[in-house]
């Protein structure tokens, strides 16, 4: 939607299309205990602005072993280092992963338009929810076209259950997840948004 074409297009327009999924998601409190940690690999999130602190999430390569390939690669490769949460929608959740066009030392404006040098993944749908703390990939309407783009949940958004592919969830640091600067309007657009300082990879 907007200036962010790419998936932002469709991780928002189906939120924003499901007034009544969003509701329920605002609706369901951030008091739910984090998720456990699994066999992983983990990705450890530093993040810098309005939010400071770590983030880890236990990745799910049982679930979606391309997309957890990818993530890792990417990580391991430095390109998350630096990258904004460009779309941020209160009571929903916050965006990030645009190594392209997301850069915090760079132009923002097209933050979430681009993905990667590295080639679209195929859908990995599986029966997992969206649990307030879980991280889904973010896609175009071609359900085959996430790249390097994720999100992670502030509370349950069910009616996203089986449309975009649940990669991990958050083990540690979900009251740095809360603190994330919030965007503006219902496309949630950031202005001087948080980033990810560093995003290093534990197996």
């Amino acid at each position: 939607m907007r200036k962010d074409g790419m998936i932002a297009g469709s991780v928002f327009a189906l939120g924003l299309a499901v007034l009544g999924g969003w509701a329920l998601s605002q609706s369901a409190g951030p008091a739910m205990a984090e998720m456990t940690d699994g066999p992983g690999p983990n990705l450890v999130i530093e993040v810098g602005g309005a939010a400071k602190g770590e983030v880890v999430i236990d990745l799910l390569p049982d679930l979606a072993p391309k997309h957890v390939a990818q993530i890792v690669k990417l990580a391991e490769e430095g390109k998350y280092n630096g990258v904004v949460f460009h779309r941020v929608i209160d009571g929903f959740m916050a965006q990030t992963g645009d190594v392209q066009y997301g850069k915090k030392d760079g132009d923002t404006s097209r933050a979430g338009m681009g993905g990667s040098d590295l080639p679209n993944i195929p859908a990995e749908f599986s029966k997992e929810s969206f649990e307030r703390g879980v991280v889904g990939m973010a896609r175009s309407q071609d359900p085959n076209s996430a790249n390097s783009q994720f999100f992670i949940m502030f509370a349950p958004g069910p009616f996203l259950d089986g449309q975009y592919t649940i990669v991990g969830h958050v083990i540690s640091g979900m009251d740095v997840v809360d603190k994330i600067k919030r965007g503006e309007g219902q496309s949630g657009a950031v202005t001087d948004p948080d980033e990810m300082v560093s995003v290093t990879v534990e197996k």
